[in-house]
């Protein structure tokens, strides 16, 4: 680290002492913003840490919807981002006005959303998910007739599968893991034969098709620290193996695609962190109006997982 950024590093450390913060950054943000960090993991993940700390403000390094999760979930916190135009591309693709049309010609199902979505969104559902519980979710409304399942079509198509249940879906994706391709995965294969290969439900199903493993970036995190394995090929956003590496210094990782970048991850800076801290800006707080029905649809997932 050069000189700059330790400087740099002492007086966040400092302010985040004088403010009472909590520093949580999402396993793809930059390598140094994760090292600054006092949690790192998946969206739901990190809003439920924060949750359960004594810090007054929440410094959210992560896109949008991740931190209006953790107003949510903490009402009575200060929640911040470094940028806060960091947005969600698959977030954005479903309005709450979107959401109430689909129910609306299907009046019969239940609303089932991933957390990948806005609090406005998130409002409209009955229930919640996350890449890791989204099939246990699906399972637990087996006595359901109709399922709606929004907005990512590609985790709807893995969780479908998985479940066997037909689901109403919407036309939403991630434009970062649908970059990677079937023939990164087999040409990755070819060159670390003996490499398992994880991917991430968002990617396209003809990846999903080729993996050992699909799982959420935390079950990543996990499925690398146990499995006796020592090569892996990584099909989520190029952040999550500076972690992997970190968390396993014994075992190589090898991304699967250099093209699975999300630039909104990686909008937060170093600088942004301290500028956050110092002014306390900028205060991503969700209406009580709003946060009171998204709370309710994430709770009832809590009680289900």
């Amino acid at each position: 680290m050069i000189k700059e950024d330790k400087e740099l590093v002492a007086k966040i450390k400092e302010l985040k002492k004088k403010r009472n913060a909590i520093i949580l950054a999402h396993n793809y943000q930059l390598p140094e913003v994760q090292d600054i960090a006092d949690f790192r993991g998946d969206s739901l993940e990190l809003s439920r840490m924060a949750a359960k700390t004594d810090a007054k403000v929440i410094v959210f390094c992560g896109v949008y919807f991740m931190a209006e999760t953790a107003s949510i979930l903490s009402p009575d916190k200060l929640v911040i981002m470094p940028d806060i135009s960091a947005g969600c591309p698959m977030a954005n693709m479903m309005t709450a006005a979107d959401l109430r049309k689909l129910k609306a010609e299907h009046p019969r199902a239940v609303a089932v959303g991933y957390v990948n979505t806005s609090a406005q969104v998130k409002a409209e559902l009955d229930y919640c998910c996350t890449s890791t519980n989204a099939v246990a979710v699906i399972n637990f409304l087996k006595n359901e007739k109709e399922i709606i399942f929004v907005p990512d079509k590609y985790l709807a198509d893995y969780v479908s599968k998985k479940s066997g249940r037909k689901l109403i879906t919407w036309h939403g994706f991630c434009p970062t893991h649908v970059k990677i391709l079937p023939e990164d995965l087999k040409r990755e294969k070819k060159f670390h034969p003996k490499a398992k290969v994880m991917v991430h439900p968002e990617c396209l199903p003809s990846v999903v098709a080729l993996a050992d493993a699909v799982l959420s970036t935390s079950q990543m995190a996990k499925y690398a620290r146990e499995n006796p394995a020592k090569e892996f090929i990584v099909g989520t956003e190029a952040g999550l193996v500076y972690r992997l590496k970190q968390d396993n210094p014994d075992k190589e990782f090898y991304l699967a695609s250099e093209r699975a970048v999300c630039p909104n991850m990686k909008r937060t800076t170093l600088e942004k962190v301290f500028w956050s801290l110092e002014d306390l800006k900028e205060e991503v707080k969700v209406p009580e109006n709003i946060r009171a029905k998204a709370y309710l649809a994430i709770e009832r997932m809590l009680k289900i997982v």
